[in-house]
């Protein structure tokens, strides 16, 4: 049920954005603070705007300098102030100063909020389009504990006044979504893009936290960020929360594994295990700065034309059980992930794949939508600092194939050569031959037909979480005998 606070009116349609803003200012509790820093006040100018502000605005600042900024919310060792933590720190400082000076005797009824932003928007020389770190931290009764929504953004407009606006659009939005949709965040999410295109601003993380949002799911929230089209792609760590992909990535040498994980086997480990070890060997490689990536496409999520969340569910907790950070994108092409990937590091990356997934890369059916066709493709992809670790496949008369023997089509067959001899694939020879015949469907069916034989095709740890969790149609024994 929607929360119904005081001084409520309900509006037709997708409200306006002074429409939002006046049903915030009119309710006599909502009461608050803006902080916004590095592209003007326009969240808050949107409450002044509407009417009514005295009611529901404490403060509205803007502390600019460094030297200010640092002696209010404390110094950042990196020197860096667009970043997650100093978001925090804002939302922390401001509440207390209210908490502080709003004294609850006199005001028992209010509700308290504090809504802020850092946030860098394109620079002169336009070659860095800008982004930020938008969050709001409140309460929806008096004395109960406060909840957060951070997200991170990215702007696509190439002009620092657009930019301005559209963070005073979605700051409304997000103002607005707290209050009156916070017991459905996924339509929250959505209605962050009232009055807004998508071509104007990403949003690539978010993540909820407090008494409000206990039973949401972080992974779930960001798998809705790429389904709704406000990202190409969302990362979350072993932790289950969303992660800025800009952090994880930045400057690393990137070891990325594609699959659907449904679920995981002895041979994905052993695929990425064998390649990493091949990875670190590499000259431009520094063994201390890799990050491991094993990412799921948006297509591998789908059943039967929509996606099955809670069967993505169960190929995140297994995966973060095994330590992995995930990445569910919308990249179909390989290529598309590395030019992805080279956004935020130009050092030397790696893909682990198996043979018919290189296979799958030399097909020029999906390059159709490219004006240069297979050959643009290719050069974004191998003519970035690339590797493929290649991972062989068992026929069923018992032979491998690996990179020296694998068939691509007649008029590929040159331009495979020209990528396999020049070193971009190479394969992955130390490996265990005798999980060759380990397939995820195998082990899916194996599950549904109550062959216990399924557990041995699994890595340590996997099928007890399986059978704990219940996932992928698992039934216990006893539930199955008693049927």
């Amino acid at each position: 049920m929607e929360i119904k606070l005081k001084g409520d009116k309900e509006f037709d349609n997708i409200p306006s954005l002074k429409q939002k803003a006046l049903r915030i200012n009119l309710n006599e509790d909502i009461y608050g603070t803006f902080a916004e820093i590095g592209a003007g006040q326009e969240t808050v100018r949107q409450f002044f705007r509407a009417g009514g502000a005295s009611g529901t605005i404490a403060k509205a600042m803007s502390a600019y300098d460094k030297d200010f900024s640092d002696s209010i919310y404390g110094y950042e060792k990196d020197g860096r102030y667009v970043t997650e933590e100093r978001l925090k720190k804002m939302l922390s400082h401001e509440i207390e100063l209210i908490e502080d000076r709003i004294t609850r005797i006199k005001h028992p009824d209010k509700i308290f909020f504090t809504y802020a932003n850092t946030v860098a928007t394109i620079d002169f020389a336009k070659r860095f389009k800008g982004h930020g770190w938008v969050g709001i931290k409140y309460q929806i009764e008096p004395h109960q504990p406060y909840s957060e929504i951070i997200l991170h953004i990215r702007f696509r407009e190439n002009d620092a006044r657009l930019q301005q606006e559209t963070l005073g659009i979605l700051g409304t939005n997000l103002i607005y979504g707290a209050y009156y949709k916070y017991n459905e965040p996924r339509k929250l999410l959505r209605y962050l893009y009232d009055h807004l295109d998508k071509d104007q601003i990403e949003i690539d993380t978010i993540n909820f936290s407090g008494p409000l949002f206990e039973n949401v799911d972080n992974r779930l929230m960001s798998l809705q960020l790429v389904k709704n089209g406000m990202t190409d792609a969302v990362m979350f760590a072993p932790d289950g929360n969303n992660v800025l992909p800009a952090r994880v990535l930045y400057k690393k040498n990137i070891l990325a594994l594609r699959g659907s994980f449904r679920p995981v086997t002895k041979v994905n480990m052993d695929m990425y295990q064998r390649s990493l070890a091949m990875f670190k060997k590499e000259s431009r490689v520094n063994p201390d700065n890799i990050e491991v990536i094993f990412e799921i496409t948006l297509s591998n999520l789908r059943a039967e034309g929509e996606i099955d969340e809670q069967d993505f569910m169960d190929r995140a907790r297994l995966l973060c059980s095994l330590g992995q950070t995930v990445l569910i994108s919308n990249f179909k092409e390989y290529y598309k992930l590395v030019e992805y990937f080279s956004q935020y590091s130009k050092n030397r990356m790696g893909l682990s794949m198996g043979v018919n997934n290189l296979i799958e890369i030399f097909d020029e059916k999906y390059y159709r939508h490219l004006s240069g066709g297979i050959l643009e493709a290719f050069g974004k992809l191998f003519f970035k600092d690339l590797r493929v670790y290649l991972y062989p496949m068992l026929e069923q008369d018992g032979s491998v194939i690996n990179s020296e023997n694998l068939k691509v089509h007649p008029r590929m067959k040159e331009l495979y050569k020209f990528f396999k001899y020049n070193g971009k694939v190479v394969d992955i020879t130390d490996y265990e031959k005798n999980i060759l015949t380990i397939f995820s469907r195998t082990v899916l069916n194996m599950i549904s037909d109550g062959n216990s034989e399924w557990e041995k095709m699994l890595p340590k740890g996997v099928s007890n979480l399986i059978k704990e969790k219940s996932l992928f149609g698992y039934e216990a024994e006893e539930v199955i005998n008693k049927e």
